[in-house]
This record gives structure tokens, sequence and C-alpha cells, in this order.
């Protein structure tokens, strides 16, 4: 209930404030979106991604080195735009300092990114990664369900996918530790989950870095019986 409150509000809060003038964050034009065309157009210019994890690869490889390594529990990973200028401010901003005014133009931003579009289209539900309790109750609201929100509401389902425990924040570990803090830390809602058989899932979050997040709420979907997972982000950090 908790939960289903908190989006609800997030969600009026983000839908007045997307409508209001606003100067564009990076150039400060005025009046403009979050982000004007033109600054958009700048520094979200499309490049070549490993299909599996959305590292940046040279024009014609379509996986990366670890991925043929070590392929990764998902299908395909997109992502909009590196984790740098401007959109690491960006989703500081939304992320942490309570500014869900953010989602629509991080929305956006990620529909407008090549095969994005084709693969909500082909999803059977488009699932947010899911904050534990206690970090939903800090922020406000899960900003990967505001994403899914203005992404996909008639697909979205925000209850399918649980967070079993609150977890250390990955933002200050290192790979090995990432992976382990993430262990067990999602699940299917029981009663639910032979509705996931066979299906196709889109599973989104705001930033991957490892994708410790990502893999582990993979794996609780494969284990329900998903058939294929593509995960969207915003952002994507150059390092593995």
């Amino acid at each position: 209930m908790l939960h289903k409150m908190l989006a609800g509000t997030s969600r009026r809060i983000g839908a007045l404030v997307g409508h209001l003038p606003s100067q564009c964050a990076v150039c400060h034009a005025w009046p403009a979106r979050r982000v004007c065309d033109g600054c958009a157009a700048r520094f979200a210019q499309p490049r070549a991604r490993c299909t599996r994890c959305a590292l940046p690869v040279p024009d014609g490889v379509s996986e990366c080195g670890a991925c043929l390594r070590e392929p990764p529990a998902l299908d395909a990973c997109l992502a909009a735009v590196d984790y740098a200028y401007p959109w690491a401010g960006a989703i500081a901003e939304f992320k942490f300092r309570g500014d869900p005014g953010w989602a629509a133009a991080l929305a956006t931003l990620l529909r407008s990114t090549p095969w994005v579009e084709p693969a909500l289209e082909a999803a059977d539900r488009v699932l947010p990664v899911p904050l534990s309790r206690a970090r939903l109750q800090e922020r406000g609201f899960n900003q990967a369900a505001l994403l899914a929100h203005h992404l996909a509401t008639p697909k979205m389902d925000a209850t399918l996918l649980l967070r079993l425990r609150a977890t250390e924040a990955q933002s200050g570990l290192p790979r090995s530790q990432r992976l382990r803090n993430l262990q067990g830390a999602f699940a299917v809602e029981p009663t639910r989950a032979a509705t996931l058989q066979g299906q196709r899932i889109v599973l989104l979050d705001d930033v991957m870095t490892t994708g410790a997040t990502l893999n582990a709420a993979t794996h609780a979907l494969r284990q329900a019986g998903a058939a294929h997972i593509t995960t969207l982000v915003v952002a994507r950090t150059e390092q593995a």
C-alpha cells in the first residue's frame, strides 16, 4: 500500500512539473523542456554498443569480449547515453535530490534510442527494478517505476518483481562486492509467478554499471519462466 501511495503521488507531481515552462538544464535556453532539442542532439548521439551489456564497442562489433567470454543472464541491453555530462547530473537530480520532473525527459531520451521502441512493442510486460522499502521511503518514489510509467503505462507492472531485502548502496562497491551484494535480493511475487511463463520482459532501470542489479533481477525472472529479457537503462557507465 505504501509503495502504491508514494508512486501515485510522485507520478502526479512529475506530471504537473512536466507541464510547467522551464529552462533547458544544459544551455539554459528559455522556454524549453528539461533538455532542449539542440542539447539532446548534441549530447545524446547514438553509438555502437554491445548488444548484451550496452558497453561502447567499435563499429561493426556486436558483443564485447567480456560478454563473449561470460554471457550475462539477460538477452539484450539497450542504453540511451553514457553516464557522463550532462546526463549524470540530470540523473542525480532525479534520483538523489527528489526531482521527479526529470522522469518525462529521461523517458523521452530513452524512447528515442534505436531499438527501444521495438523492444517495448514486443514486450508482454515492462518491469521497473524495485527499491527496498527503506530506500523507497527515503526517496519518496522509485525512479525506475516513474520511467516505466512514462514509457509503457499499459504494460507496466510495478508489483510483480519484488525486492526481498535492502542492500548496501551499489555505487560505493567494487564489482566483486556488487555481485555478492545482490545475491538473492529479488524474487517474483509467488502467487503471480506462473503468469511469467514464456513471456517477453523489458526490465527497466536508470543506470547500469556492472550489471549486477539487472542480472540478479533477471535470474529471478528466469526462474519464474520468462522466455526473453531485454533491459533498458537511461545511462551506461564506461567501465563495468
